[in-house]
């Protein structure tokens, strides 16, 4: 069975950093590319990164140069370190993987940006 558990959330103020993780299991966590996603309140889910099984990674211009995706294979997991964050980060982001065409996604982890 397909889990991915998000952690690492929390409160923060403008300019400080968090890292997320992304804890995976049920399936070969290293021949998948993993992603981030994030839900403002009153909006739609948005990208935000994504690594791929070799490395390879790609953002969203609204969080280049501020976060960063990594992932550790003899863990099974992803992380999203984002620094410099803003009022605008403040959202419920999600881990996700696409597995044999079926969309799985975590619980999510609150990040509220404020001072």
């Amino acid at each position: 069975q397909v889990q991915l558990v998000e952690s690492g959330g929390g409160l923060v103020q403008p300019g400080g950093s968090l890292r997320l993780s992304c804890a995976a299991s049920g399936f070969t966590f290293s021949s998948y590319s993993m992603r981030w996603y994030r839900q403002a309140p009153g909006k739609q889910r948005e990208f935000v990164a994504t690594i791929s099984r070799g490395g390879s990674t790609n953002y969203a211009d609204s969080v280049k140069g501020r976060f960063t995706i990594s992932r550790d294979n003899t863990k099974n997991t992803v992380y999203l370190q984002m620094n410099s964050l803003k009022a605008e980060d403040t959202a419920v982001y999600y881990c996700n993987t696409l597995l044999y065409d079926s969309d799985y996604w975590g619980q999510g982890t609150q990040v509220t940006v404020s001072s």
